[in-house]
């Protein structure tokens, strides 16, 4: 399992690090070019995940009151909500899959940034990819990517927290929330949270892709509202 590890998803995001930092001469710009290269291949998983976790919320006022309607029904209330489900195209289950395909990337790029770029760890580079005369381990001259940054947790703590308030729906003051919709809210602060106490601790390579991958994902989530905006006023006329 170790050696596929290293073959299909260690040893190919080492090279590719190393082939742009060797195009750019700065870590910490071959870092934010590989994070989007991940990004953009991953992009159809993300982009149907978010959308369908955009939808799940805006769902949540005729979820609830399936839920309530058939609160002592459980078999009529499953098929209630399946039936809202096949309604809006939405699978409830695709944020896992998304979790489950995601995770070996995110250990592999965690484990590259990590890399001290010994001779040893560059004797892995592929025949195509030279070895840098000289390392730079900086962003742009001002960040020591190997070190912790404050600046840099405190920024993906501030664009994680643009992301959740994104992916919420519009509350109607009037109408009690659901415990989904509650939890959804409660984690535009608990997102930010975890991130300062994930990222506090660690080198500012790994803050940095943190960074890039959630202003990615802010981007998405703006691009997802405005069609889902667009569909809903199409759909009014």
């Amino acid at each position: 399992m170790s050696s596929l590890f290293h073959t299909f998803l260690f040893n190919p995001l080492f090279n590719a690090l190393i082939f742009l930092y060797n195009l750019v001469g700065d870590m910490g710009v071959a870092i934010i070019l590989l994070t989007i290269a991940v990004r953009l291949i991953f992009y159809p998983l993300f982009y149907k995940s978010f959308k369908n976790q955009t939808i799940m919320n805006r769902l949540q006022p005729e979820i609830q009151k399936i839920q309530h309607d058939h609160k002592n029904d459980k078999e009529k209330q499953a098929q209630a909500l399946m039936g809202l489900y096949r309604q809006h195209k939405v699978n409830p289950f695709s944020g896992f899959l998304l979790i489950f395909i995601q995770l070996p990337v995110l250990i592999a790029l965690y484990r590259v940034f990590l890399s001290d770029f010994s001779p040893e760890s560059l004797s892995g580079l592929y025949n195509f990819v030279a070895k840098p005369e000289i390392f730079n381990g900086m962003l742009l001259g001002l960040i020591d990517l190997k070190t912790k940054s404050i600046f840099m947790v405190v920024l993906s703590a501030i664009a994680q927290y643009f992301q959740g308030k994104l992916s919420l729906s519009k509350r109607d003051p009037q109408q009690e929330e659901s415990s989904a919709a509650k939890i959804g809210r409660q984690m535009v602060y608990i997102g930010p949270a975890l991130t300062v106490i994930v990222l506090f601790s660690l080198p500012s390579a790994i803050a940095l892709y943190w960074l890039v991958g959630t202003i990615f994902s802010i981007i998405q989530q703006l691009i997802i509202n405005r069609k889902l905006k667009n569909k809903n006023q199409e759909s009014n006329l």
